[in-house]
């Protein structure tokens, strides 16, 4: 049993930064990714970012590369998402992941989600 618990969603202006965690316990296989994907409202989930846990290697969206950072904290457990340079089509429900890292930005290979955490922002 795997459990993802994402924090650190709010309302921010356009131009702003935000700071999502997801923090993961149980158990893990030996390769595997964390990713985040969103979802706005009518619209239907998409890939944000994604890294391998061991390697360390990371993938992001087109939409959000160079301004979005993934990274991971090995001592909690955490992979972060800083988001800057906020735009209001980034407001969506972002939710973090865990799977098999066979391709680290494809859906259908993250078999874990936590309840996702609102981001807002405001024009």
């Amino acid at each position: 049993q795997v459990q993802l618990v994402e924090s650190g969603g709010g309302l921010v202006q356009a131009g702003g930064s935000l700071r999502l965690s997801c923090a993961a316990s149980g158990r893990t296989f030996s390769n595997y990714a964390m990713g985040w994907f969103r979802q706005a409202p009518g619209k239907e989930r998409e890939f944000v970012a994604a890294m391998r846990w061991s390697a360390g290697s990371t993938n992001y969206a087109d939409s959000v590369k160079g301004r979005f950072t993934i990274s991971r904290d090995n001592t909690k457990n955490t992979v972060h998402l800083q988001m800057n340079s906020l735009k209001p089509e980034d407001t969506a429900v972002y939710y973090c992941a865990a799977g098999a890292s066979i391709l680290i930005d494809t859906e259908k290979y993250y078999g874990y989600w936590g309840q996702g955490t609102q981001v807002t922002v405001s024009s």
